[in-house]
């Protein structure tokens, strides 16, 4: 891929803020350090040891352990940018990184958001104009409810229409919160007022809608780039079916189910429908892909957790080129300049006990980190740092990349096996059951897969032992 001279634009910006933490801060703050761009580190009284704020040029703590007190509280990020004269502020994931107020208070502020628009992260963030904009733009979605169902008779009528099973969603919501399946007539009323009420907890918006549900689909997402200048080009698919409770335990890219006709229409889909909708900055198209047709599912209009796998068979850096985009510099490459190489697998390293799920929060006593070719580890984490209690369980992302799968696979095992952390508790032994999985090696995977394979797994723990 040819690279043309970046980065030396009189508006690059002198210094940004990082409005996360953990290793997602770090990463950020890893690529502007090779652009030269100071860093500020924003931090929450249970954070003031971590690495990020180590890493950064300057640190500003705003608030008390507790999220809706330092890392989602607006007033106290704006002050961190103004008092340390920050040009930028870069969200990561999670957090701030899809609130459409918070970009308009930047946009207000003449804070740069590294990100999307506001107006195009409010439109994606309603699920039921989402999926009605990429409907009309010709988009592939699942038969569903015109817009917001908002009584039992309403959906009752939906189901008529397009038939059981379906599933309800939270207009305003993901991760699985506000969601239900709905297999028959008799289960809708309880669904839809637990849905509904869910839904309200978690996002102050009730409204829910409805979709077919697809018993067996994978869980493929397209990853975007699209610059201030109208050009949008797509870094392929990952494969992110491997989830617990809707959240990806494993990622990997390519997908083994896509054809390269296949992976060349979809990634031309989602990178038309972002230039339609005028993203810019890195985003992701998710669709549900049944083995035959694919439908758009959301779009996440931030970096993701498990952006480094398509870093890996595409080596482009993804968060130097979100903020070279918000820096006003065009995109330095042509979707047919993007080679993809090799394949690459991403496992999450979550501190959680790897049987009962439950979060593991400690001080970190040892740890030896695996490397050699091919071997990429992202974490903030180090000896005598202590995991607070507070926040999401994700410390690590361990990624491989090798010439296929196969010697993927063997790499990832070969990787998880030298990765050892002491003092708390990890869910490296599940990564590492299941990577020896006859089901996962063949790539036979659906978002069912981790409740199967738990399934399995207790069934041989069951198993009588025969006295021969």
């Amino acid at each position: 891929m040819h690279e043309l001279e970046r980065g030396t634009a009189e508006h690059m910006f002198r210094k940004v803020l990082i409005a996360n933490r953990g290793e997602i801060a770090c990463r950020i703050i890893w690529a502007c350090q090779e652009l030269g761009i100071k860093t500020v580190a924003v931090f929450s009284e249970a954070d003031r040891e971590a690495l990020h704020v180590q890493l950064a040029d300057q640190a500003v703590c705003i608030g008390p352990a507790p999220s809706s007190k330092s890392y989602l509280n607006i007033p106290a990020i704006i002050s961190a940018a103004e008092i340390t004269d920050a040009d930028a502020i870069h969200p990561g994931y999670g957090f701030l990184s899809e609130n459409a107020y918070f970009a308009e208070v930047c946009e207000a502020c003449r804070i740069k958001f590294i990100g999307p628009p506001s107006s195009v992260i409010r439109l994606m963030g309603d699920k039921v104009r989402a999926r009605e904009t990429m409907k009309a733009l010709g988009v592939p979605v699942l038969p569903g409810s015109e817009g917001v169902v908002r009584t039992v008779e309403e959906a009752l009528a939906v189901i008529d229409r397009i038939g059981l099973p379906v599933i309800l969603k939270a207009a305003a919501g993901g991760g699985g919160r506000g969601m239900r399946i709905v297999r028959s007539r008799e289960e809708l009323p309880t669904a839809f007022q637990t849905a509904q009420t869910e839904a309200e907890a978690a996002f102050k918006n009730g409204d829910l809608y409805i979709e077919r549900y697809l018993e067996r689909p994978r869980h493929i997402e397209i990853q975007v780039l699209a610059d201030e200048h109208g050009h949008v080009v797509h870094l392929g698919e990952r494969e992110c079916s491997i989830q617990r409770r809707y959240q990806k335990l494993i990622e990997e890219a390519p997908s083994v189910a896509l054809t390269p006709e296949l992976r060349a229409e979809m990634g031309a889909v989602a990178a038309r429908a972002a230039r339609e909708i005028g993203y810019t900055s890195a985003g992701t198209m998710e669709f549900l892909f049944d083995g035959e047709q694919y439908y758009f599912m959301e779009m996440n209009t931030r970096i993701q957790v498990e952006h480094p796998v398509t870093e890996m068979i595409t080596n482009v850096d993804l968060v130097r080129e979100q903020i070279l985009i918000a820096a006003g510099e065009p995109l330095s490459f042509r979707q047919e300049e993007i080679i993809f190489s090799g394949h690459a697998i991403e496992c999450r390293v979550n501190a959680e006990d790897p049987e009962t799920f439950r979060p593991s929060p400690g001080t970190i006593t040892a740890i030896t980190v695996p490397g050699g070719p091919g071997v990429r580890v992202d974490t903030a984490i180090y000896p005598g740092y202590t995991v607070p209690p507070y926040y999401d369980s994700l410390i690590a992302k361990l990624i491989v990349r090798d010439r296929n799968r196969e010697r993927a696979l063997a790499k990832m095992r070969r990787a998880l096996d030298g990765f050892i952390i002491e003092g708390i508790k990890t869910n490296i032994p599940m990564h590492q059951k299941i990577f020896q999985d006859p089901e996962f090696i063949a790539g036979r995977l659906s978002t069912h897969f981790m409740e199967e394979w738990m399934h399995r797994m207790k069934a041989m723990e069951e198993e009588p032992i025969g006295l021969g």
